[in-house]
């Protein structure tokens, strides 16, 4: 069959005789840029051969060993982290997201702790609350009798609000800031206020000692939390993020409490990430409703598409556009949900193997606050006569807070390759050279020489495999036989 063709097609190219295929390694031997060999050859003295075989055995063994420990260090995706401080004469201010840690007006219901069991319920999604059973009835009574509540509304209008009585003084570097400068957002704490939200007027700093001062009303008597619940604090509380990215406080939240003056020193740190397998980031990850890839934002829109697909609805704290959650959704199935995602870790953050690996590139701002009692006597004389409240009440309300960079410049942490395949081929063809005298042209002419004896071996075997079977079962088909030797016979 097939194998006969190729044996009549390869008699007509028969093997070269033994005297050409031992010039042919002598020639080899004596023009390779491989050093060592053609001394091993020509040599005659044995004595010196011996040794130059020794040298050049030797030298290939070390080569060998030094390729193989690059390569294993190459797999073993190596990386370094170098840390740069850049100084600018103008660096982008960040965003700030406001909350008064008193959530809710006093006045809005009668029964202000059924709302905070409502909002844990809400707020259950960005940060885990333990559900208590024995408010579970009088939720349970609650949620039956108000079928058409809507907590967004509710806390939207009854919430912390920011106008011209909350938000008593707002500069920005020498010019006016008002309540319209901010940005609504929900958060756990409610009702929230972002300066500087998604970078909309580009706001740069151009020198370093001066910032953003604000000085808040908490207005206790109108606001107020439920100590039953935990709820026992006063002030603002503050993040400090990208323009770009959502607020997150769960544990980066800073608290200014009531009566104090909070200055808060900021820098920036970029961090860069290398991409799998080097570092745990994924560059490819895009996500639908945030600018920027973040985990916070990532972990988000996780959990608001399995919400999503198993309530039919979507919490209005979640980014997307599906159908808002009733209360009866939230308590019924959306905090059953969160749960089971957390159990399961069906959103987990972190490594690039999980739902929300580590971003490639991202903007922290470290802060260094100090505090000091708001106000010396003159100055709550002051503020009593201007807003015509007692010394007591400016104590017990008022909140400044000054945030301003340390200095203009910003520090780069970048991670980075330990080794290339640049640096990886430059190693392995500076080992060649030096113990071989070899070259990517010494290579080649090794992969040549390795293929004509190849090709020489298969042409041998190719013309003696008809011959097998013959030898192996003598006793079957003795005519059929004959007929093949008389065959090969005459050839």
């Amino acid at each position: 069959g097939i194998l006969e063709k190729i044996r009549l097609c390869l008699i007509k190219k028969l093997l070269p005789d033994l005297e050409d295929r031992r010039k042919y390694h002598e020639e080899f031997a004596s023009s390779t840029s491989f050093h060592g060999v053609h001394n091993i050859v020509h040599t005659r003295s044995r004595a010196r051969r011996a040794l130059w075989l020794l040298v050049v055995a030797g030298c290939l063994a070390i080569v060998i060993w030094q390729i193989c420990s690059r390569l294993i260090y190459y797999f073993s995706w190596p990386t370094t982290t170098t840390v740069v401080v850049q100084y600018v004469e103008k660096v982008k201010f960040p965003a700030v997201t406001f909350c008064n840690l008193n959530r809710f007006q006093a006045h809005a219901v009668s029964n202000l702790k059924v709302v905070f069991l409502i909002w844990n319920i809400v707020s259950a999604i960005l940060k885990k609350f333990a559900m208590e059973d024995k408010y579970s009835q009088e939720l349970n009574d609650f949620l039956l009798g108000n079928q058409n509540f809507s907590i967004k509304d509710f806390t939207r209008k009854n919430g912390f609000y920011l106008n011209s009585s909350t938000l008593l003084e707002c500069d920005f570097f020498g010019k006016p800031c008002y309540p319209q400068d901010f940005e609504h957002v929900f958060t756990e704490y409610g009702n929230c206020f972002t300066f500087n939200h998604n970078d909309l007027s580009a706001r740069r700093v151009s020198l370093s000692g001066r910032g953003l001062h604000l000085l808040f009303d908490v207005q206790q008597d109108k606001f107020t939390d439920e100590p039953t619940l935990g709820y026992t604090d006063a002030g603002i509380t503050f993040v400090i993020h990208s323009p770009q990215e959502l607020p997150r406080f769960d544990g980066l939240g800073l608290l200014t409490p009531v009566g104090m003056h909070a200055q808060v020193a900021i820098r920036q740190l970029k961090s860069i990430i290398q991409e799998y397998p080097w570092g745990e980031c994924k560059p490819d990850i895009k996500l639908q409703y945030h600018k920027i890839y973040s985990t916070n934002g990532c972990l988000l829109e996780c959990k608001a598409r399995y919400i999503q697909d198993w309530c039919g609805c979507l919490p209005f704290i979640l980014p997307g556009n599906g159908t808002e959650c009733d209360l009866l959704k939230f308590y019924k199935c959306v905090y059953p949900a969160v749960y089971d995602i957390e159990i399961k870790g069906l959103c987990t953050v972190g490594t690039h193997n999980s739902t929300c690996p580590a971003p490639c590139e991202e903007t922290d701002y470290p802060t260094t606050v100090t505090y000091s009692n708001f106000g010396g006597e003159k100055a709550i004389k002051y503020f009593s006569t201007k807003l015509k409240k007692s010394s007591e009440y400016i104590r017990q309300n008022l909140v400044r807070i000054e945030i301003k960079y340390h200095d203009l410049s910003y520090k780069i942490t970048q991670q980075q390759k330990a080794l290339t395949i640049s640096e990886l081929l430059a190693d392995v063809g500076g080992q060649l050279g030096l113990f071989c005298g070899a070259s990517m042209i010494t290579i080649i002419e090794l992969l040549e020489y390795v293929f004509t004896n190849f090709c020489w071996m298969c042409i041998f075997l190719l013309l003696k495999a008809p011959e097998m079977p013959q030898w192996n079962n003598p006793s079957q088909n003795q005519p059929t036989h004959k007929g093949k030797k008389r065959g090969i016979q005459e050839c």
